[in-house]
């Protein structure tokens, strides 16, 4: 990624025009070729942009100033970049991004629902966590209080795929003789928040929907001291 805060005048032409007088801001490039005008407000926002594929060229005018020109090869769309003063150039590798983690994503849940497994269904205890299957792992393979065993599938948030999911494990994991002397295997399927149509689709297919309070696994939330 380059960096470079200079004092610049911006014009963009294609669909429509823009026009940035001169001020001090911040062009950023980076390496996938986007190029982005950057002030010192408005949030993350940029001020004008050209997203990649694009080319950046530079070069100088008639009068000797510096000036950048970024062109679209799929547009006629321009960016112009008169630069009056370089303030600071810098470029940096910034390597392979891992990508955003959010709080509370799956695998979040499932290690605190592993620990915590009779918040689901009282009497409820843990056999395994990525419980194998020709199909793939289940969540969460626990026992009930009579020792059925109990399939538990975990989703942030709880839609149609995740049911369908659950119900192609529940299919399999029954016509396992060891997993069936208890009786049935039967299904949870756990979500921060689940959605109309997959909780009908759950209900109707015998599948139990619990809705997972985050907060108060991680002990943040207790509901005892809730004033309502």
């Amino acid at each position: 990624m380059r960096l470079v805060v200079a004092r610049c005048q911006v014009d963009y032409a294609g669909r429509l025009t823009a026009h940035l007088p001169m001020a001090t801001r911040v062009l950023m490039i980076k390496a996938d070729g986007s190029v982005l005008v950057h002030s010192d407000g408005g949030s993350y926002k940029p001020l004008n942009w050209m997203s990649p594929p694009c080319t950046l060229r530079e070069g100088t005018t008639d009068d000797g100033e510096l000036e950048w020109t970024v062109t679209s090869p799929k547009t006629d769309d321009t960016l112009r970049i008169l630069l009056t003063e370089v303030i600071h150039d810098s470029s940096h590798e910034l390597g392979v991004d891992p990508g955003l983690v959010k709080d509370g994503v799956e695998k979040h849940l499932q290690e605190l629902l592993a620990e915590h497994p009779a918040t689901l269904a009282e009497g409820l205890s843990l056999v395994r966590r990525e419980f194998p299957t020709a199909i793939g792992p289940v969540d969460l393979m626990c026992r009930d209080a009579a020792g059925a065993s109990v399939a538990v599938e975990i989703k942030r948030r709880g839609e149609i795929d995740g049911v369908e999911q659950l119900t192609r494990y529940l299919e399999l994991l029954n016509r396992d003789p060891a997993l069936t002397r208890r009786g049935a295997v039967r299904g949870i399927f756990a979500a921060q928040e689940i959605k109309p149509q997959a909780r009908v689709l759950a209900t109707d297919r015998g599948i139990t929907c619990a809705v997972v309070d985050y907060d108060a696994l991680r002990g943040l939330d207790d509901p005892a001291s809730r004033l309502f």
